[in-house]
């Protein structure tokens, strides 16, 4: 009989976090990797709490679609560098491969949406800029993204931005 298919349940506190650097501040939750887990689907998934008043400063997954779903707050999407969109509790994006978006938290209170990514890989990109996170620790002063993040986008689900006018 061949072996189950995985089955996996991630209780609060369980998941891996990370702190997250300016200009995004706030942290991400990584809450299921298809390598980690055995899935046969490549995807990843988790929770970003963006700060009040910051932002996921704008950018592009050439190889990845990914969709948001925002779970708490409010704010504001850049899509494709012209177009805006309204972000509230239960607002919903699917974001096709190479489409530059931004998302900006309200200034009164943080945001928080879950990503999904298909192929996986934004899970290995917040654990190399972002550091540890413990459950109940302060949140640490703002700190910058290192000098290689040029380095480490290349290198896990990020591209260049497209030329604009």
């Amino acid at each position: 009989m061949p072996d189950p298919a995985p089955l996996v349940i991630v209780q609060p506190g369980e998941a891996r976090s990370f702190w997250q650097p300016v200009p995004a501040n706030g942290f991400v939750q990584c809450l299921l990797e298809s390598g980690a887990i055995g899935a046969e689907t490549p995807f990843a998934m988790g929770t970003q709490t963006v700060d009040a008043g910051c932002f996921v400063r704008e950018h592009q997954h050439p190889a990845n679609e990914e969709v948001i779903l925002v779970l708490e707050g409010r704010g504001e999407a850049l899509l494709d560098g012209t177009r805006t969109a309204p972000l509230e509790k239960g607002t919903c994006l699917f974001i096709g491969k190479a489409r530059p978006h931004r998302f900006q938290a309200a200034p009164e209170a943080p945001m928080t949406f879950l990503w999904l990514m298909l192929p996986g890989g934004l899970e290995t990109f917040f654990a190399r800029i972002g550091r540890e996170r413990h459950a109940g620790e302060a949140p640490p002063v703002p700190f910058p993204r290192p000098d290689n993040v040029t380095q480490i986008e290349s290198e896990t689900v990020f591209g260049a931005l497209p030329p604009r006018p």
